[in-house]
């Protein structure tokens, strides 16, 4: 399952940028389709050591980082410093998650609902209580 669209790069970045950064390949759909299936390549390769793969769900976080990635090998050699620096921080959060210091909700991956704790006693009863020692 693919992480981004054509439409989503579109929306996000405009499809006029879009596609002049594909225009400048032999074959601009081919460059398109290659831009996408290298960000997903790269996705997967962090998402592996946490998530079984393909995710059941694409979180919108995912969707962005694609997004960001697509965009950054479209532009190659001349991407702009905006273009690096979205492709740098979507790198840093692909390693925080893998590391797992931020987390997908997706799947059987989402945490548990928190369960209320009881206080449980067990063993024999105390040989000192508060009512057995009341004239002491």
């Amino acid at each position: 399952m693919p992480y981004a669209t054509l439409e989503d790069l579109h929306a996000r970045f405009g499809a006029q940028e879009i596609d002049a950064m594909a225009a400048r390949s032999a074959d601009p759909a081919q460059a398109l389709d290659q831009a996408l299936a290298d960000a997903d390549a790269e996705i997967d390769g962090y998402l592996a050591a946490r998530y079984r793969l393909p995710l059941p769900v694409v979180p919108a976080a995912l969707v962005r980082i694609a997004c960001d990635i697509a965009r950054y090998r479209l532009w190659s050699e001349r991407a702009s410093e905006e273009v690096r620096r979205r492709y740098e921080d979507a790198r840093r959060f692909l390693e925080a998650l893998a590391r797992g210091d931020v987390r997908l909700m997706v799947g059987e991956d989402e945490p548990a609902a928190p369960q209320a704790m009881a206080a449980a006693r067990t063993g024999d009863a105390p040989v000192f209580t508060r009512d057995g020692t009341k004239d002491f």
